[in-house]
């Protein structure tokens, strides 16, 4: 998700602690297909509204979008303008009905645009959309983010996911007082210039191999690393002796495509940054509250020093926020000298759907039937695809999946690059035709939610069967 609507947004963007260059070349990745779609490929579709309305949009807003990942540039063609969603289901403006699997990029976990969660915005509304000032709403929602997420004593609310992990990054920087970080190559945490270092699917689904407007000295700290590689990390550790202020990572990645970490990976970065005197971060923006109701942190039993958090604790609202330590947390402004401060930040419609999101998936049973659905799903598309004769590989945690067109297995980035996709572009339209709404891009996670039934899932996978024997 992540540039939450480019959930993800950034390729291989220079090499461990070098810069980004100032101009952007125009070659095109090999594992970036360019891709034409052709009448034929959209056969059963009527897009006619989409497309008029696009074309006026391309006259407004760069790219006709007003975030990357959203232009189909990887899978060709253009976007589809929606025009309502409700439970599993999306309708465009040309009244095409889709089983949508994006769920606005990871928040729609019970589902869009539930009953509870629009009575209970109605009702707040009332009172006022922002205030500017303290709201007994972000006492409730703090008090359920820390009771749930291991690492959280104290969290500070922002509007997106790029904002917490700027934030987490200044923080992490002023308590160390060191200004090196290690990331991961794929992994993304938003688009403000230290992280824009092989940053995973947004710059990959574009094409783009850097971004031009980012100044050296932004990089020249971020040193990085393949995931899923232990000598790597030991190595930059060795080469950068007490000066690395942290770690971050997503610690199951969605913006390279869903992929999770080897046996002990997170348990050794955890051992090497205690090791060190360094902060290990965790940007759960995707997986918090997704993987189980503690995030990937409770799932895995690892408890970094700092989160980052999104999309699910604003309930479909733009939200972010960051936490961990109190001794850490201290630091932010007002109560410490490391400023960070968001108009918007905490206001009482975010906060709202938020909580009321985070007490239905707190419900028993919750997780388990997210990880039956989301299992059946991707074994079937899996199934499916090796019957067809396609190089396929997947799977999922709870209620986030992906598929590569790869033989596999993915480990980082790297072995994604292997996925064809030229037929995921074929797949993904011939999917759209059958009434299945994808992420528009082979580098980004799905998502499941509460609304999904096990029709939806048997449609799915049986339009999936008939689409995999055409392509």
């Amino acid at each position: 998700m992540g540039v939450a609507g480019v959930s993800g947004a950034g390729l291989a963007l220079g090499f461990a602690g070098s810069t980004l260059p100032l101009r952007t070349s125009t070659r095109t990745p090999s594992f970036v297909m360019a891709v034409s779609i052709d009448e034929k490929t959209k056969k059963n579709l009527t897009l006619r509204k989409s497309e008029e309305a696009f074309a006026a949009a391309k006259e407004l807003m760069p790219g006709g979008v007003n975030s990357p990942v959203r232009a189909f540039k990887s899978v060709g063609g253009q976007p589809i303008l929606i025009d309502s969603v409700k439970g599993s289901r999306m309708w465009d403006i040309d009244g095409n009905e889709y089983i949508d699997y994006v769920g606005s990029w990871g928040p729609a976990i019970i589902g869009h645009a539930d009953d509870q969660v629009l009575a209970a915005l109605a009702e707040t509304m009332k009172k006022g959309t922002s205030f500017g000032a303290p709201c007994l709403l972000e006492n409730t929602l703090a008090e359920m983010v820390i009771s749930a997420v291991p690492s959280i004593e104290m969290v500070r609310f922002v509007n997106s996911g790029t904002e917490a992990c700027m934030g987490v990054l200044r923080l992490a920087r002023a308590f160390t007082g060191n200004e090196k970080l290690i990331k991961f190559e794929g992994c993304y945490h938003g688009h403000a210039d230290p992280f824009l270092v092989k940053a995973g699917s947004g710059v990959a689904t574009l094409g783009l191999p850097d971004s031009p407007g980012v100044p050296k000295a932004a990089t020249f700290e971020t040193l990085t690393a393949p995931y899923n590689d232990f000598s790597a990390v030991e190595k930059l550790f060795e080469a950068n002796k007490g000066e690395i202020a942290a770690v971050i990572l997503e610690p199951v990645v969605g913006n390279s495509g869903f992929i999770t970490p080897n046996a002990d990976f997170l348990s050794f970065l955890r051992r090497i940054t205690k090791e060190n005197n360094t902060l290990l971060i965790f940007d759960e923006v995707m997986t918090g509250f997704r993987l189980s109701y503690g995030g990937a942190q409770e799932y895995y039993g690892i408890t970094p020093d700092l989160t980052t958090l999104g999309k699910i604790i604003g309930g479909g609202l733009p939200v972010g926020a960051y936490g961990g330590r109190r001794d850490i947390m201290e630091m932010v402004a007002p109560a410490g000298p490391m400023y960070q401060a968001g108009t918007l930040s905490g206001n009482p419609l975010a906060m709202t759907a938020g909580i009321q999101t985070l007490k239905r998936i707190k419900e028993p049973g919750t997780y388990k039937y997210l990880d039956k659905i989301t299992g059946e799903l991707v074994q079937g598309i899996i199934d499916a695809g090796k019957r067809a004769g396609h190089a396929i590989c997947g799977g999922h945690i709870s209620g986030m999946f992906g598929f590569f067109f790869t033989e596999g297995p993915v480990y980082n980035f790297t072995d994604a690059k292997k996925s064809d996709t030229a037929k995921f572009a074929r797949f993904y339209w011939g999917m759209l035709a059958e009434g299945v709404y994808l992420a528009p891009s082979q580098f980004e996670a799905g998502f499941t939610s509460l609304a999904h039934t096990s029709d939806d899932i048997k449609k799915t996978i049986a339009a999936a069967e008939k689409v995999f024997r055409e392509i």
